[in-house]
């Protein structure tokens, strides 16, 4: 049944598209989690532990319970019972950090909240959680940056689920690479990393009887939903979650912390509505981050580049109780063509607050360990880097043995090359020179992953012509308001402030958590279905309606186009708009339910679904006054049909601001003394600004995937970060002779 506009130039499809909620966000009208008051609201604030290592001894609350305007102060011995939640089908009851607060009196990072204090004012509040003493049996804790892998079984339990530690194995690496003509053998370092979203993580939990509504920056609200409902006793049913809007959560809210079932039982013990919102010191703390890791790569090649073996082993840390995996190894068995393979990891428990996925988790890192070593194995055969990689480019993605749904990773680096003027390019370090300034030119390849998870959506046709989509996944920034209008408008004809997007509510159809790049690729088939059943509800109706126009055709002659029914054979021009026929039959709205399976971890899938990309980099280099910067990026992405080139090209301009503070600016520093993180704020943490952000040039392939969905698009938030720090330390070693393999780069590198 054709549903698209006739007028292929009018689809909003591949349009550059302003955000249909941006005008709430300039005015200050769109509610983030923290925004909500209710009549007798209340404001929690932890009490942090100021170790990293030790037990609790003694809680003297006696000072703070006085103070004016405190309500109470609330520890292990009062909280009331909170339960511990477990994995579920897919993604239900997931949280990194599993222990509930409050359960023992052990302390094992620091910052891990012993108390809760709840007050009617937040000045209050803090008053009085500073107030509180608290006396500790202290130990060394252990923060130690080299990581050396705890013996651990091979299977080992993460976040989501068991995973062998040998990921990937194929031929003999290691004789592979004993017998090689030309071998490379690094170790690659990434710090700590933390997420700094704009909105800080808050909830806002409100109690009616038996039922539990939280107001939470989330990025998976019916996971949120399944894991309070856990720690209360509660059936799913009467937990609601609602999350409008977040400021931005770069991974590090994609699932509760401990932060949340504090301000529910806080609440439940008061009667009353509490708040607590987490500092920006505390999100150093107790909200996760990018762990450390140290990544051993293994190359071996023959004289004229092509790779006969391949070893990647790596470890990163983790949390004293928790099993956060970062999966360095995600994109090593695939992106190049390699007889002999083995990817294997482990991990180091340290006294810190449990990593989580931060924005491209396991490739990022992963990628710059590989992809600079793939840049150093071009150097060391005096090859162009490029060419290396178009050498080792695979027909098919040989981990699994099956065909890629779509990669023109090829066609990328072509583009990437003529866009940047790579042919420019001289080899020699030092070589390029511009405005008395030190020229260095670098590149690396990225890839990410692309699949869908369960959506479900709802679409309403309504007599005054408009349209209600309504899906219960969140919208963190990324435009998925706006991308749901577009779907709709696509399948209907209706224009975009015609539609009305409803989101971030558990009370709505369920959703896919925003994470993994996956949230728009998930929602399009369900989307499509519930407009499909709404369409074809419409055009019975029309051709049901005595004395309308179309009462005496068949649906099947009809179609919908532009906002209105019409019959094929005449064209659109001549349709009845969607109110008219609604209004003739006297129907308020019709309704269709549409769902999309997921596909995500398929055991056996058909195809190898991945977006593609590069990054050209250029730096500047002043040996005199040691200043490096990152002057130009051409960024070229294949990542299937982009729905809105203007979000498109805002999400990989960003991402690649956010790579620019990987490779030159962020860690997290931890006191070997305390375990506090040293530079928990972000005077100290530095993060790329405007006065750091270069040229950057997005191109956009056009391929759409059609294994993936209807449109044929896929996720694009995570590949442009992934292999951009790897671009740049190219760069600096052709701009200085220098060779980075631990991050940021520090001038004290370069100064040897």
């Amino acid at each position: 049944m054709p549903t698209t506009q006739d007028n292929a130039a009018a689809s909003p499809i591949g349009r550059d598209t302003r955000r249909v909620d941006g005008p709430l966000k300039v005015t200050g009208k769109a509610q983030y989690a923290s925004d909500y008051h209710f009549p007798g609201l209340l404001y929690g604030v932890p009490v942090e532990a100021t170790i990293a290592h030790g037990k609790v001894t003694k809680l003297d609350t006696a000072a703070a319970e006085k103070m004016p305007n405190v309500r109470a102060i609330f520890h292990r011995q009062n909280i009331g019972k909170i339960f511990r939640s477990t994995p579920g089908e897919g993604f239900e009851g997931i949280s990194d950090e599993r222990r509930p607060p409050f359960e023992d009196d052990v302390v094992r990072y620091y910052g891990q909240y012993v108390a809760l204090a709840v007050a009617d004012t937040f000045e209050a509040a803090r008053a009085a959680a500073d107030a509180v003493r608290v006396t500790y049996a202290k130990e060394k804790p252990n923060v130690e940056t080299n990581l050396e892998a705890d013996d651990e079984p091979e299977v080992v339990p993460t976040t989501v689920g068991s995973t062998p530690r040998l990921q990937s194995q194929r031929g003999d690496a290691e004789g592979a690479f004993a017998g090689a003509a030309v071998k490379l053998d690094e170790t690659y370092v990434t710090p700590t990393e933390t997420h700094n979203p704009l909105e800080l993580h808050a909830t806002t939990a409100v109690w009616e009887d038996s039922k539990l509504t939280l107001y939470e920056s989330t990025q998976s609200i019916f996971n949120t939903r399944s894991v309070l409902a856990q720690m209360f006793g509660l059936p799913q049913e009467n937990v609601r979650i609602v999350t409008k809007f977040v400021g931005s959560g770069f991974g590090s809210k994609l699932w509760p912390w401990t932060h949340c079932p504090l301000a529910a039982a806080a609440a439940r013990q008061l009667g009353t509505p509490v708040k607590v919102v987490v500092s920006r010191k505390m999100m150093f703390q107790t909200v996760g981050h990018r762990p450390r890791t140290q990544q051993r790569v293994r190359l071996a090649a023959t004289p004229d580049g092509k790779l006969v073996s391949l070893q990647h082993d790596y470890v990163c840390h983790q949390a004293i109780l928790d099993n956060y995996h970062e999966d360095c190894g995600e994109t090593t068995a695939f992106l190049y063509s390699v007889p002999n393979l083995r990817v294997a990891f482990g991990r180091a428990r340290r006294n810190v607050g449990s990593p989580t996925s931060m924005r491209g988790p396991g490739a990022v890192p992963g990628l710059y360990a590989t992809e600079s070593a793939m840049n150093e194995l071009a150097d060391q055969l005096k090859m162009d880097p490029v060419q290396l990689r178009i050498i080792n480019e695979p027909k098919v993605d040989e981990e699994k043995g099956i065909p890629f749904s779509s990669r023109h990773l090829l066609e990328c680096l072509e583009l990437g090359k003529q866009k940047f003027g790579w042919s420019k390019r001289t080899f020699e370090v030092g070589s390029m020179k511009r405005d008395g300034l030190t020229l260095g030119w670098g590149m690396a390849n990225c890839t990410w992953m692309a699949a869908r998870f369960p959506a479900d959506a709802t679409v309403h046709l309504r007599d005054d012509g408009s349209v209600r989509v309504a899906c219960g996944t969140q919208d963190i920034g990324t435009g998925t308001y706006t991308n749901l209008a577009q779907i709709a408008s696509e399948k209907t004809g209706v224009p975009l402030d015609k539609i009305e997007v409803a989101l971030g509510d558990t009370s709505l159809p369920p959703g896919p958590i925003s994470g993994g790049s996956m949230a728009t690729a998930s929602v399009i088939p369900a989307v499509w279905a519930a407009a499909d059943r709404a369409i074809s509800s419409l055009l019975s109706i029309a051709t049901s309606t005595p004395g309308g126009p179309f009462e005496h055709r068949k649906a099947d002659d009809l179609a919908l186009g532009q906002g209105k029914v019409f019959v094929k054979a005449d064209g659109s021009g001549s349709g009845v708009p969607i109110a008219e026929v609604l209004r003739r039959a006297n129907v308020r709205l019709v309704a269709g339910n549409g769902k999309s399976e997921s596909t995500f971890a398929n055991p056996k899938p058909k195809f190898s679904s991945h977006s593609f990309g590069c990054h050209f980099v250029e730096v500047t280099w002043q040996p005199e006054i040691a200043r490096l910067r990152v002057s130009r990026v051409v960024s070229v992405i294949d990542a299937g049909r982009i729905l809105n080139p203007l979000a498109g090209r805002n999400q990989v301009e960003g991402a690649v601001v956010m790579g620019l503070g990987m490779a030159l600016f962020e860690h997290t520093n931890y006191d070997p003394q305390t375990g506090a993180p040293i530079n928990s704020n972000l005077a100290d943490y530095i993060v790329a600004v405007n006065a750091d952000t270069p040229r950057i040039d997005v191109h956009f392939l056009d391929f759409p995937d059609k294994e993936l969905n209807e449109l044929g698009a896929r996720g694009i938030g995570e590949i442009g970060l992934a292999g951009v720090a790897a671009a740049i330390t190219a760069a600096v070693h052709h701009a200085t002779g220098v060779r980075v393999r631990e991050l940021p780069v520090r001038i004290e590198d370069l100064l040897t």
